[in-house]
């Protein structure tokens, strides 16, 4: 059940502005952005700039690999919208669409390298049962991703799950492909700001 919030409640610059959007982009405003500028001072500040630093801030991880990040951790918490939104970009980032699929599709035989697998594999345990242990980092360590890099991953996945859930509890819409793909070219030129 779609929460009303995100259409109403507003302010006359911040409705000016998603006029504007939708003018020059030719799409809606997606409900992830409608969701940042409600109560900006509460949530939406903040959680922009959280998720600009874990997406475009300073990492070994390229924004590829971040978004992919971002886009498995969604499949793996069902998130409709945000899987779209972020495998849009992942395939931008990376311009390989068959290989963001196949590891949406099935992450032990997806063309990838082992320190990103292994990422992807801890990640997904820790969105799923909500907790890693030593042995789950060792493996992560074990395949070559520096201690710095299992933190910018812990990030992205704090930064999704938040998303994800607040994209199910609000009942975000989901856009057209060429509205995620619209989305994607903005992610990839502006970040999370």
């Amino acid at each position: 059940m779609r929460l009303d919030i995100l259409n109403h409640g507003y302010g006359p610059r911040t409705k000016l502005l998603f006029a504007l959007i939708r003018l020059f982009s030719g799409h809606p405003v997606p409900d992830a952005a409608k969701l940042v500028f409600y109560r900006p001072d509460f949530y939406g500040a903040r959680a922009k700039a959280f998720t600009h630093e874990a997406m475009r801030g300073p990492s070994a991880w390229s924004v590829g690999d971040r978004e992919l990040m971002a886009a498995y951790v969604s499949k793996v918490n069902e998130s409709a919208f945000c899987v779209g939104a972020h495998t849009a970009t992942a395939r931008q980032a990376y311009q390989d669409g068959p290989r963001v699929a196949a590891v949406l599709a099935d992450l032990e035989s997806a063309p990838v390298a082992e320190p990103l697998r292994a990422t992807l594999r801890m990640l997904g345990k820790l969105t799923r049962e909500g907790k890693v242990g030593a042995e789950d980092m060792r493996e992560v360590l074990a395949a070559g991703v520096s201690p710095q890099q299992v933190q910018d991953a812990l990030a992205v996945c704090a930064a999704f799950n938040t998303t994800d859930r607040l994209a199910d509890a609000f009942g975000f819409e989901l856009l057209s492909p060429e509205g995620f793909e619209a989305g994607a070219k903005h992610l990839l030129k502006r970040g999370y700001r």
